[in-house]
């Protein structure tokens, strides 16, 4: 059964106390599984020195919620659905229990949904989904459907899509993730449901039907339980036209030499994430270069790494007393040369478990108020749900046929720009290098493919902010 707000939140403390009760704790943020008090690799890793004193942003309350407790009446099923427990008390994190489904292995798809509900009006709303993978190691994709008349008519999402190899999924084998998804991310409409060029959906009310939907590979079943699907208020009301941060890895001088003079006339300041032991080498700004960035125009001098060789290495490669004493001594250098900024990105965007079996994410949380990726399935949304895997759409360039995401398609009819302008959700743009002529690498642009991605975000009256203000507006 779906509960209303004072109710659903109640049990939700009761149930918490409970699990704490029980000698088990619960993971930083909020969303994590209730697992046994047990340190492991990071014993002995001590306070932070300088542990973030920005706040995670206020808990967005839900205004309808399925909890999927005992008795919630939905249905798990599809032909590609091997078996199921609509009630699993053994894996959950609210309440009492999830709904637990195991796929057959074909590739198929395999559901949880339910038909027929009151009717819902979804304006000013986006949905919040909790969800655990077991193992995701033969997770294919996994996607929401939203809808009417059996699903006849229908909305859909994309939530993710699993990398192999080397990539960093947002879905973590055996973690409680959480997704928003809002009106800017829908993929595909069918039905009488249809959207405009510009991504804009023809309608907003009137549903009935909801269905969360996962896909093997067709190699191996995947197990998964659903332990939330929720409405929450989005941030038109706030952000009218959306917000885009414009940020930069890797410290490249490029930006002081040649982004600023594009964004200063407008006013618009940028989050630069920097490796701390190459300022003032070769191609990197100097600390008199990001003084006068932060100082004269606003900008957010943010963390990438301490240590050129960890950047280059990537975190998930290191044991987890390895990554934080990284994290420790680039706020330490952050803070002693004036720089405010609590927040970071992961160098190749990778949070994935330390080579000891720490996500790294968590261990970012000791350190930062926020930690971008450069996962790209859904737009970043206000409060971010996970804020220590912020997504950001990366390599956006002006070149040709050297890969990352083509400006053309940001900028052009229903490309990011028109989506979040339309939705009032938060694009986080990942630049690296600027570069005075045509771009050879997939992290470059041109310095005129810059301008021109700011007039058209100006022209669409979409607000920029860097990462830390931003993050000030739901502290």
């Amino acid at each position: 059964m779906a509960w209303k707000v004072r109710k659903e939140f109640t049990m939700d403390r009761r149930s918490a106390l409970r699990a704490m009760g029980a000698g088990g704790l619960a993971v930083a943020g909020g969303t994590g599984a209730v697992v046994a008090a047990d340190a492991g690799p990071t014993e002995g890793l001590g306070a932070p020195p300088y542990a973030p004193a920005g706040r995670r942003p206020r808990h967005r309350r839900a205004t309808w919620s399925q909890q999927f407790q005992p008795g919630h009446g939905w249905t798990a099923g599809g032909a590609g659905t091997a078996s199921t427990n609509p009630a699993d008390t053994a894996v959950f994190t609210r309440g009492a229990a999830s709904v637990r489904v195991t796929t057959a292995g074909t590739g198929v798809q395999s559901y949880v949904r339910k038909s027929g509900m009151s009717v819902m009006n979804l304006t000013g709303k986006m949905i919040r989904l909790v969800f655990r993978v077991t193992d995701v190691t033969h997770l294919s994709r996994i996607q929401f459907y939203l809808g009417s008349s059996g699903l006849k008519n229908a909305f859909s999402w994309r939530v993710h899509t699993h990398g192999t190899g080397a990539a960093a999924n947002y879905a973590q084998s055996g973690e409680w993730v959480t997704v928003h998804l809002q009106w800017a991310d829908v993929s595909a409409a069918s039905g009488a449901y249809s959207l405009s060029a510009q991504g804009v959906p023809s309608a907003r009310s009137g549903f009935t039907d909801m269905s969360f939907a996962v896909y093997d590979d067709a190699s191996a079943p995947v197990t998964y339980h659903l332990q939330v699907i929720e409405l929450v208020s989005d941030t038109v009301s706030v952000f009218p036209a959306g917000v885009v941060s414009l940020t930069f890895d890797d410290s490249h001088k490029s930006v002081h030499d040649l982004a600023r003079p594009v964004m200063d006339p407008w006013g618009i300041p940028g989050t630069l994430y920097n490796i701390a032991d190459v300022i003032g080498t070769g191609t990197y700004v100097n600390l008199g270069q990001m003084r006068s960035l932060q100082d004269a125009s606003g900008w957010e001098m943010a963390g990438h790494s301490f240590a050129a060789a960890t950047h280059t290495a990537s975190y998930p490669k290191l044991t987890a007393q390895e990554v934080d004493a990284d994290f420790v001594k680039l706020r330490e250098w952050l803070v002693g040369n004036g720089f405010t900024s609590e927040h970071f990105a992961y160098p190749h965007g990778a949070f994935q478990k330390t080579t000891d079996g720490v996500p790294v994410d968590q261990l970012a949380a000791r350190h930062f108020t926020t930690a971008r990726s450069i996962v790209s399935e859904t737009i970043e949304s206000f409060a971010p749900a996970m804020p220590h895997r912020l997504k950001a759409l990366t390599g956006v360039t002006d070149g040709t046929g050297i890969g990352g995401a083509a400006l053309s398609r940001v900028i052009g009819p229903g490309g990011a720009l028109d989506r979040c302008a339309r939705s009032g959700c938060w694009l986080i743009l990942c630049l690296h290098r600027i570069v005075a002529d045509a771009p050879t690498a997939s992290t470059e642009i041109s310095q005129t493919g810059l301008r021109t991605l700011v007039t058209e975000i100006r022209e669409r009256g979409i607000e920029v902010l860097t990462v830390q203000e931003a993050m000030a507006y739901h502290a």
